[in-house]
């Protein structure tokens, strides 16, 4: 089905399913380009502007109505959505985050290891030698 008919069905805009999609939180829902046209691909795996067409089926409608699902269980916005998406995607960004975190008291820092204080034990007498 085309983006005005998945809008309407999941109670939201065309508009905002674009903005979705330019967040990266919809599945790949572009027809590809006529060969020849001289579009190329967008970041988020569809055709860029003037490409095919948006095209929606059951499966890209229900990851839509789950993600809206979360926005509204956890009164986020779409651009916060996307962004946990990235952290959990991204081990340098969830790194940062992370570290964000246990600088303002949100998170713990992780357990020191048994063998992690043996190991540092045995570099300290290293070093003394």
């Amino acid at each position: 089905m085309r983006i005005t008919e998945a809008a309407r069905r999941l109670g939201t805009s065309p508009r905002m399913l674009r903005y979705r999609e330019t967040l990266g939180l919809l599945p790949a829902t572009r027809d590809p380009a006529p060969a020849g046209t001289g579009t190329g691909t967008g970041r988020n795996g569809g055709t860029a502007r003037g490409g095919g067409h948006r095209r929606f089926g059951d499966a890209e409608l229900r990851a839509v109505a789950l993600a809206l699902a979360l926005e509204k269980r956890y009164d986020i916005g779409p651009a916060e959505l996307a962004f946990g998406l990235r952290v959990l995607a991204e081990p340098q960004v969830q790194a940062h985050v992370r570290e964000l975190g246990e600088r303002i008291g949100r998170l713990s820092a992780p357990p020191a290891r048994a063998l992690d204080f043996e190991k540092e034990k045995a570099l300290r007498l290293l070093r003394r030698r």
